[in-house]
Formats: C-alpha cells, structure tokens, sequence
C-alpha cells in the first residue's frame, strides 16, 4: 500500500526545480513562545515601550530566527519526511523584519545536486529558500545545504 506524506527523493529535486510551500501565519503567541523557548528576550522582542519610543522598527517584532525556523518547519512538513537525513550547513541573510500578522510561505529552486561520495544512497542538495511575505517582500534567504535518500530503487 502506498504512504502519503513522504518527502522528495534526490531523483524528485533536479537542478532548477521551483517550487513553494503553504503559507503560514506568524502569531503574537508565536512569538512569545518562541523567544521564552529560546532565551532571545532582547527588549526588541519583550519592551513594547522600547519599541514604540526608541526602536526605528515599528510594530510586534519577530526574531529574525523564528522566520527562519518556521520555514524550516514549513519545508520538513512537506519536503523531508522519511527522506532527510542531514542538515550540512547553511548561509543566512535577513532582508526585512517579520511581524505578528506576517503571512508567510517559502520559495525554493534547487541550485546544486549531487550523489553523496561517502555514503551510497544518499544525495546533497544545496536549495536557495527564499521567505516571502504576504506582501510578496523577501523577509530572509538562505541556501541550505543537506543530504538525503536516494530512491530504494534508484540505480547508481
């Protein structure tokens, strides 16, 4: 019987594939609970007053990691079940800030692919993953790089 919900195989991610995630909306909760998780109480996060008469950014800041984190989440939803294996490394930049309210969803284009040279089986991918707003503004990109299965069936 086929299983529904597993992610895509090296053979499924040639070289300029495009494709993009649902969207998810980030929330007040969400960002609450994300900088209480991971320790990031800067008062840019947990000082409305700061934010209202010091900051040059306006409005219920989200960290910049929690866009991130939540594209990754968006990804391994859909792209990484049962077929990722490794997060290898990975270069980040923010473009624009993230806001309670934000909808976002993740853009990907495969840019590099390649058979794993120590482990038979498995591929690396680099991806560039752009965040994109509701209003179609980058928030971050970044260009993971990560291997993972091979097809059981697949010939070398």
């Amino acid at each position: 019987m086929e299983v529904v919900g597993i992610g895509f195989y090296y053979e499924d991610m040639p070289v300029g594939r495009k494709f993009r995630t649902i969207r998810r909306t980030v929330t007040e909760t969400d960002i609450v609970n994300f900088i209480s998780a991971t320790g990031i109480l800067e008062v840019l996060f947990t000082d409305q007053v700061f934010l209202k008469e010091e900051s040059d950014i306006k409005g219920r800041l989200a960290p910049g990691a929690l866009g991130y984190c939540f594209a990754e989440g968006l990804l391994a939803q859909t792209t990484m079940q049962h077929t990722g294996f490794a997060f290898l490394e990975m270069h980040l930049k923010i473009e624009n800030p993230l806001f309670a309210g934000d909808t976002i969803h993740v853009e990907v284009e495969v840019l590099e692919a390649r058979l794993s040279r120590s482990r038979p089986g498995r591929g690396i991918l680099r991806t560039h993953n752009r965040v994109v707003n509701q209003d179609g503004k980058t928030a971050l990109h970044y260009t993971p790089v990560r291997m993972i299965k091979c097809r059981p069936d697949a010939k070398p």
